[in-house]
């Protein structure tokens, strides 16, 4: 087995592989938290994997994706001395099978580099990845591998955040599916407009996408935390993937050892 780690800017997202079939057994989200020190990081991690039985001294290898530059140095080290195999970093000079076909390739994030990766195993056909985290990615995939670039929007708890902070009189509301779109109350009005209002830019930024990359009929895969809710809701996902990025650090871990 082999331990994921996909640090986010507001959740870290860690994934027990299956190193034989490559699937999730286990997952943890946790806050990131950018004042822990890797005894911290060790702790958690190893308190984690001792509840589902796992001695981490016994794992393959560790692969780290990470948006967060500050943290990695602590979390590699944790991750170097809790497991006896290597720590693999996820970068934008990674010797993986992917093409970075943008103007800046060493600014795309890790995860948008592993998700290339998982879409070109996993799907082999041309590819949108919609990964709604902190911020809502689209990411434009060849089948063959090659990053197009994308869009990069305000993630699903923004506009909650933004009205709660911004507009005194309006309180904090969950991010939930309404039961209709016209609200009758305060509460169940920003309910509609934050969650329909997500919906509807999904759909029109993928159609956009779709007109201006010519490619009418390719896949669109959703990911992440909210994946699943907002994929019952969008019309233009045609598939959801809520561990694509665990899965693809795990690929990219399959690649890395094999350079070695």
């Amino acid at each position: 087995m082999q331990l994921v780690v996909d640090i986010g800017n507001t959740e870290t997202v860690l994934g027990l592989m299956d190193s034989a079939v490559g699937e999730v057994k286990h997952h943890w989200r946790l806050t990131t938290g950018t004042a822990r020190t890797a005894d911290e990081f060790d702790h958690m991690v190893h308190s984690l994997l001792s509840r589902k039985g796992v001695d981490a001294a016994k794992l393959d290898r560790a692969v780290l994706g990470s948006v967060v530059p500050s943290i990695n140095g602590r979390v590699r080290a944790a991750l170097e001395g809790l497991i006896s195999g290597p720590v693999f970093l996820v970068e934008p000079g990674a010797d993986l099978p992917v093409t970075l076909d943008v103007e800046e390739p060493q600014t795309v994030g890790a995860d948008r580099i592993v998700n290339t990766l998982a879409a070109k195993v996993l799907f082999k056909r041309d590819t949108i990845v919609v990964d709604l985290g902190t911020a809502t990615t689209f990411d434009c995939i060849t089948a063959d591998g090659v990053f197009m670039g994308g869009v990069i929007a305000p993630g699903v708890q923004v506009g909650m955040e933004w009205l709660g902070m911004r507009a005194a009189k309006l309180p904090r509301v969950q991010f939930r599916p309404p039961d209709r779109v016209i609200g009758r109350r305060t509460e169940t009005c920003m309910e509609s407009g934050v969650f329909f209002s997500t919906v509807d830019a999904i759909d029109g930024l993928v159609g956009r996408i779709q007109r201006e990359w010519e490619r009418p009929d390719a896949l669109v895969v959703a990911t992440g935390g909210y994946a699943e809710l907002m994929a019952r809701y969008c019309n233009s996902v045609s598939k959801v993937e809520p561990f694509l990025t665990l899965k693809g650090l795990y690929f990219a871990g399959d690649y890395l050892a094999a350079e070695r």
